[in-house]
């Protein structure tokens, strides 16, 4: 017993410190990204390295008692710094709640289906199942298009040859694409005007870049650019906003939108093995959001079923406020 335990420190303990050391510092530099953009990066990933540091705190337990409290020290670390990324995400307000019976509901899916996705019909079949009254589609094709305006599915299509892609089962007032900077980067976005009892709102659809990309700051600022010249009290955004909520960035946006976002901490990357990283088995980071103005009340919000894309999609039932 005794030569085990001495296998175990001697072969063990190198790598787990190694890796606990690794997530501690992830954790200790994605505190910079308060102030930089670049550390921000290492923000996203504030799972992993939760995860990781947890793990080897566990580990720890194997060593003798030197090798124990340097592996558990450097564990705790990282254990605090990557709860400090993640706290504020599952302590924050999602908005008003309404229950299971309330009118008027309005329920919408938003779902980025992968620019190389060559089958359709499981997607839509799923749909035409779940109902919804609007989708919100990323990454639409030419193929997934006219998939959708099929008229046995019943659709009304609206910007079918743009990259976001608004499915509905009510008529549109109006669509429109695009914000209204011309000098920022392009950003994927279509506007869809809708009218219920309440009056009119509007649905915003988004894709942006990944937050390596120097043009995510761009597109953000540029969609808290359009929100704010639209009525925010019924307005709904959504979309793959390639940014998660532990993220500083998503935090200062979160603010500056005005708006609520809906979704807490729902994993909806990635949804398939990729060839080159096939240890990718299980969703960790919640990079779709949506956000609704105070004139909605969430009654439910939740992750979809794994589909043929690299993305789940978000399922979102909100009910109208009386005006106030």
């Amino acid at each position: 017993m005794r030569a085990l335990r001495l296998a175990l420190n001697v072969l063990l303990w190198p790598p787990v410190f190694l890796t606990a050391t690794f997530c501690a510092l992830a954790a200790v530099a994605a505190q910079w990204g308060r102030v930089s953009l670049q550390w921000d990066v290492a923000a996203q990933f504030a799972p992993v390295w939760l995860t990781g540091s947890a793990l080897c705190l566990v580990a720890s337990a194997v060593f003798r008692r030197g090798l124990r409290w340097s592996v558990a020290a450097v564990s705790l670390v990282g254990l605090v710094c990557a709860a400090a990324l993640i706290m504020p995400e599952l302590l924050r307000s999602t908005g008003p709640r309404a229950g299971a019976d309330a009118r008027d509901q309005l329920k919408i899916v938003q779902f980025n289906v992968w620019h190389d996705n060559h089958a359709p019909k499981p997607i839509l079949d799923w749909l035409d199942a779940e109902r919804p009254d609007i989708v919100v589609i990323e990454e639409n094709s030419s193929r997934f298009a006219q998939a959708a305006s099929a008229p046995a599915r019943g659709w009304s299509v609206a910007c079918a040859r743009c990259e976001v892609m608004v499915l509905s089962r009510r008529p549109t007032l109006y669509v429109a694409r695009g914000g209204r900077n011309p000098h920022a980067p392009p950003t994927p976005l279509t506007r869809v005007g809708f009218r219920d009892r309440y009056g009119v709102f509007e649905v915003i659809g988004v894709h942006n870049a990944w937050p390596t990309d120097r043009d995510q700051p761009f597109q953000e600022r540029r969609l808290a650019t359009l929100i704010a010249s639209r009525p925010r009290e019924r307005l709904i955004v959504t979309g793959d906003f390639n940014s998660t909520p532990w993220s500083f960035q998503r935090r200062r946006w979160d603010q500056a939108f005005g708006l609520t976002r809906r979704d807490r901490a729902i994993a909806s990357w990635p949804a398939r093995n990729y060839e080159r990283l096939h240890w990718l088995g299980l969703p960790f980071l919640p990079i779709d959001h949506v956000y609704a103005g105070p004139g909605w009340a969430t009654v439910s919000v939740r992750r979809g079923p794994r589909l043929n894309s690299d993305h789940y999609p978000l399922v979102l039932t909100l009910a109208p406020l009386a005006p106030r």
